[in-house]
C-alpha cells in the first residue's frame, strides 16, 4: 500500500511539474520539504507492520500524507500567485482561476481521505485502511463514474465537452510523460538491486571468531556454507536484471505512454519491490525449511506478474499503436515478433515452474534453480529463434505466391482453343 501511496504522490509531483515549469528558491525549498516526507513514509510503514493494533503508525502515516499534500497545494497557490513560474498556455489563458481550483481540489482530494484516515485510526482501524486504499483507487473510481453518467446521460454539448477537455486533460489527465516515467522506473530497479546487495553483505558474512573455531581458519569452507544464499542472489539479481532489459526494450519503442500504460507500469513495479523478498525466501534452502515449495511458488509468483504487467503495457500499447508505438514494432513492423516473444518469455516460464513444483515437488529447488538458469540463455537465443522461424515463413509463403504466378503464367500463355479444351 505505502508503494502505490508513493506512486500516487509522484504522479501528482509530476502533473504538478507539467503546470509549473520554472522554480525559484520558495519552490526548491518547498519540493525540498515533500521530498523529505515522502522518504519517511517507509519508516511509517514500518511501525505499521510491526505494531498492526496501535493506531499511531497508521495515524503516522496519514498525517505524513496530508503533510504531502498540503505542500503540493501551497507550491500550486504559489505557483499561480506568480505567474510567470507557470506553463505558457497557462499564463495566456483567461480561466487562470479555474485552473488553480481544478487543480487544487484534484490535489487535495488525497489529504482529506488520508486525514479521516489518521482520525479513525484511533476507533476503528480497518476504516482508515479502507480510506488509504481510496486514495490510490479514487482518481480511476471518478473516471470511471464519469464514463458511465456520460453512457447514461448522453453526451454533452460540443462547446461544453471542449471547454471540460480543454480545462481538465490539458495537463491533468494528459499521459504522463515518457521520459519521467522510465526515470522513476529505473530508480525503482536500481533500488531493488542495491536492497538485494545489502542483504547478502549484511547476513551472509561470516564471523571471524566462527571461521577460527569452526573452520580452522578456511575462510572458503565457511563460505561454502552460504553457498545456496549466494546462488539465490544471483539468481535474484540476474531476475531484476532481465526484467528491466525487457523494461527498457519495450519503452525504446514506446513514444507516448498512456494513463493505463503508467498505472500497468507501477503495478508490475510493485511486484518489482517484491522480490528482495523473494530472495529471501529461496535463501532459507540451506536451512531446509518445512516451507520450501511454499517459498518457490511464491518467488514464481512475483515474478510471474511482474512480468505480466509489463506484457499488458505492451497489449495495451498495441490498442493505441499508431500513437504509442514506433513502426518497427507495430502489426507487422520489424521487431513485432521478436518484441512479443521477449515479454511473453518471463510469464509462461515462472507460470510453468509453478505449476512443475506443484507436480514435481521432491524436485523444486532444482526446478526453480533451472529456469533461472536458462532464461539468460533464452533471452541470447530468442531473437535467432524469431528470424529462422520469420524466415521460414517467409519461405512458404513466398513459395506459395511463386506457384500462384506460375498457375497465371501458364493460364497466360495458353491458346485460346487450348483453354476452351
Amino acid at each position: 500500500m505505502t508503494f502505490l501511496i508513493v506512486t500516487v504522490a509522484w504522479a501528482a509531483h509530476v502533473r504538478l511539474f507539467q503546470v509549473i515549469e520554472l522554480i525559484d528558491d520558495v519552490l526548491a525549498l518547498l519540493n525540498l520539504a515533500c521530498m523529505m516526507i515522502i522518504t519517511f513514509l517507509p519508516y511509517t510503514f514500518s511501525l505499521m507492520a510491526s505494531f498492526p493494533e496501535v493506531p499511531f503508525g497508521i495515524f503516522l502515516f496519514s498525517v505524513c500524507a496530508v503533510v504531502i499534500g498540503l505542500i503540493q497545494a501551497v507550491i500550486v497557490a504559489y505557483g499561480f500567485y506568480h505567474p510567470h513560474l507557470l506553463n505558457q498556455q497557462i499564463q495566456v489563458s483567461e480561466n487562470q482561476n479555474f485552473y488553480k481550483r481544478h487543480i487544487l481540489k484534484i490535489i487535495l482530494r488525497g489529504p482529506v481521505l488520508c486525514f479521516f484516515a489518521a482520525i479513525f485510526s484511533f476507533f476503528f482501524i480497518p476504516l482508515s485502511y479502507v480510506l488509504l486504499g481510496l486514495v490510490i483507487v479514487f482518481p480511476h473510481l471518478t473516471r470511471f463514474i464519469t464514463w458511465c453518467k456520460t453512457k447514461i446521460v448522453g453526451q454533452r454539448d460540443e462547446e461544453e465537452e471542449h471547454h471540460s477537455l480543454e480545462t481538465f486533460t490539458f495537463y491533468l489527465s494528459e499521459p504522463l510523460s515518457k521520459e519521467r516515467v522510465e526515470a522513476f522506473s529505473d530508480g525503482v530497479y536500481a533500488i531493488v538491486a542495491t536492497l538485494l546487495i545489502l542483504d547478502i553483505c549484511e547476513d551472509n558474512v561470516p564471523d571471524p571468531r566462527e571461521v577460527g573455531e569452526k573452520f580452522h581458519g578456511s575462510l572458503l569452507e565457511a563460505l561454502s556454507e552460504y553457498g545456496p544464499n549466494y546462488l539465490a542472489y544471483f539468481g535474484s539479481f540476474v531476475t531484476i536484471g532481465l526484467l528491466w532489459f525487457v523494461h527498457h526494450s519495450l519503452f525504446l519503442y514506446v513514444t507516448k505512454a498512456t494513463r493505463l500504460m503508467g498505472l500497468l507500469n507501477i503495478l508490475s513495479l510493485a511486484f518489482i519491490g517484491g522480490l528482495p523478498l523473494a530472495y529471501q525466501l529461496t535463501s532459507e534452502f540451506a536451512e531446509k525449511s518445512h516451507n520450501e515449495i511454499e517459498a518457490i511458488q511464491v518467488s514464481c509468483v512475483i515474478t510471474f506478474f511482474a512480468s505480466i504487467f509489463q506484457f499488458a503495457i505492451w497489449t495495451t500499447a498495441l490498442l493505441h499503436e499508431r500513437e504509442t508505438l514506433h513502426p518497427f514494432v507495430r502489426y507487422g513492423g520489424k521487431e513485432h515478433a521478436f518484441m512479443f516473444a521477449k515479454l511473453a518469455l518471463y510469464p509462461c516460464v515462472s507460470l510453468g515452474a509453478f505449476f512443475l513444483t506443484c507436480l514435481l515437488s521432491e524436485f523444486s529447488t532444482a526446478i526453480f534453480h533451472l529456469m533461472q538458469i536458462v532464461i539468460p540463455f533464452a533471452f541470447l537465443a530468442l531473437r535467432i529463434f524469431v528470424r529462422i522461424s520469420l524466415t521460414v515463413i517467409k519461405s512458404l509463403m513466398s513459395l506459395s505466391r511463386r506457384k500462384v504466378v506460375l498457375l497465371e503464367e501458364e493460364e497466360a500463355c495458353l491458346s485460346p482453343t487450348e483453354t476452351l479444351s
